[in-house]
């Protein structure tokens, strides 16, 4: 269903000021209509089937493509999957020194023609 403002009243659960961009967060990820895609419990564990098992290789692979990201506990259900995330801030890219002006009446950018 289209999100519609009229029929869908949501408001942001979020805090005005606080920075998303870092820090820990538990994720909950159900399946739409909330069927069993990723496998079955079987004796109280769960085993996996192949969407199950690509869902455990994406997770695994998330680093190779978000050098950032920390993963933590992650768990992967019937029908949901739960995970710890880390987003650590990027790294600061260093500091480019400018040039020195150039002495007298000649420009840098020029063919240094006084």
């Amino acid at each position: 269903m289209k999100y519609n403002p009229d029929l869908h009243h949501r408001r942001s659960i979020r805090l005005q000021r606080w920075d998303y961009t870092s820090g820990a967060y538990f994720v909950t990820i159900c399946v739409q209509n909330r069927e069993c895609v990723f496998g079955d419990i079987v004796n109280g564990e769960m085993r996996l089937n192949g969407w199950g098992n690509i869902v455990a290789e994406y997770w695994r692979a998330l680093p190779q493509h978000f050098p950032t990201i920390e993963l933590g506990p992650f768990v992967v259900m019937p029908n949901h999957v739960h995970f710890i995330i880390t987003l650590n801030p990027p790294p600061h890219p260093p500091r480019v020194q400018k040039p020195n002006p150039p002495s007298g009446n000649r420009s840098p950018w020029t063919n240094n023609v006084p």
